[in-house]
């Protein structure tokens, strides 16, 4: 879900146009399928529609480059520090892609999704300031390109990234994830779902090396996890399509205890999916790569998924979420 022509405004005069360029994403997180899916397991991704990314790219006459303006570096953005490289090329790349290279920028990022919690914030910043920079130009990516270009600042971020979060964070709607490639996921009817953050920095390398070496020293059984936690993926999608909630929460229950075998869990996490289910939760388990991070619940209604927030900030949460997908008549 990406917007642009937020309230723009554009003036002309002797040079180009200058408009200012607007556009938001949104944070995503993994409903099951989680390290499994580094083994070629499928994955179920959920766009997390309340944590909101918006970018406003304001043309400057600044002859010396761009300035960034966000929690992590305010200045000039070729002064920026590593942590904000990936939204260095965000512009640098938007700008290279249609073709402009003397144009200058004051971007703004204000961001809803926390780093290191596994919900997509480095592919959520790339995919509102990429889409703000073409607005600010008067262009439009289509998907393809824009994905491209999200990719582009994810292989700063990380290296080798799959694509789950470049899909995630500009879905509006659950999208499947496997091989590469994905599809859109049909419901058969409304879910609600809680995402909690523990406040604790998810530990993901960590967590993927530690399974990575256990399925070094014991491949048949780790693989045999792996299995359940992908077949549990297909389930959890048949669950989607056939509008069971009961039975999707079953599934992501059963997955939570299929990753606490892994040794991916942690003291936090656990605490968070007894509060939830404590909270008549249909189903609650970590998300993303574990040992920190966040939690996700499934409530039978909205009602339902505030009081299942409130329990879980009780609990400790540092932050909640409420996202829904399907008929929202």
């Amino acid at each position: 879900m990406t917007t642009n022509d937020l309230d723009n405004s554009a003036t002309t005069g002797a040079g180009p146009t200058r408009r200012t360029g607007r556009a938001s994403s949104h944070g995503k997180t993994i409903l099951i399928g989680e390290h499994a899916v580094v083994y070629g397991a499928p994955a179920l991704v959920l766009p997390v529609i309340d944590a909101v990314v918006v970018a406003t790219v304001t043309p400057i006459d600044d002859a010396e480059g761009h300035h960034l303006e966000s929690t992590v570096h305010t200045g000039p953005l070729d002064l920026a520090p590593a942590a904000v490289m990936p939204t260095v090329t965000a512009v640098t790349a938007t700008l290279r892609h249609f073709g402009v290279a003397d144009r200058r920028f004051h971007v703004r990022v204000d961001s809803e999704v926390p780093t290191a919690r596994g919900m997509g914030s480095s592919a959520a910043v790339a995919a509102a300031v990429t889409a703000a920079v073409a607005d600010a130009l008067g262009e439009t990516l289509d998907a393809e390109a824009h994905h491209g270009l999200i990719q582009e600042c994810e292989r700063v971020a990380h290296g080798r990234p799959s694509g789950l979060d470049a899909r995630g964070v500009v879905a509006d709607a659950p999208v499947w994830f496997e091989g590469g490639r994905i599809e859109p996921v049909e419901l058969g009817a409304r879910f609600a779902f809680v995402v909690a953050d523990t406040g604790v920095p998810g530990h993901t390398r960590e967590a993927v090396s530690a399974v990575r070496a256990r399925h070094d020293a014991d491949p048949d059984g780790t693989g045999a996890v792996i299995d359940r936690i992908g077949a549990l993926a297909r389930r959890a999608r048949a669950t989607l399509v056939d509008g069971d909630a009961q039975a999707l929460g079953a599934t992501m229950d059963a997955a939570h205890e299929l990753l606490s075998d892994l040794d991916v869990s942690s003291d936090d996490l656990d605490r968070l999916v007894g509060a939830a289910r404590a909270a008549d939760a249909l189903g609650a388990k970590l998300t993303g790569g574990g040992r920190g991070g966040c939690v996700i619940a499934l409530a039978t209604d909205v009602d339902h998924a505030d009081r299942i927030a409130a329990a879980l900030r009780g609990a400790g949460a540092a932050a909640t979420w409420t996202t829904t997908i399907g008929d929202r008549a």
